[in-house]
């Protein structure tokens, strides 16, 4: 990193930041399907994953992401089963929409 850089504050290069940082353990929420994947963000690691169910043979998929950040990849992974939960709880097959 040149000095200029360092003396007007450069950014990480994008493929750095909102990168995936690994899949977590699916699990299964009411008869959909979760699978924690969390991106690698600036401080640590942004609340994400995807959302699939099977309706009428079709598997329908929303991927999740929230602005939350947790400096632990496992925290993440663990607090993106939680979200995703409640956001199925609110939402059901809406989500698909």
């Amino acid at each position: 990193m040149s000095i200029l850089s360092k003396l007007f504050g450069s950014k990480p290069k994008a493929a750095q930041v909102d990168a995936p940082a690994g899949k977590g353990t699916s699990v299964d929420h009411k008869g959909f399907k979760i699978t924690p994947q969390p991106l690698k963000a600036e401080g640590g690691y942004r609340i994400a994953g995807v959302i699939e169910k099977d309706i009428d043979g079709v598997t329908k998929t929303h991927n999740m992401v929230r602005a939350d950040t947790l400096s632990d990849l496992d925290d993440a992974k663990q607090a993106t089963l939680q979200k995703a939960q409640v956001f199925i709880d609110q939402m059901g097959d809406r989500i698909f929409d």
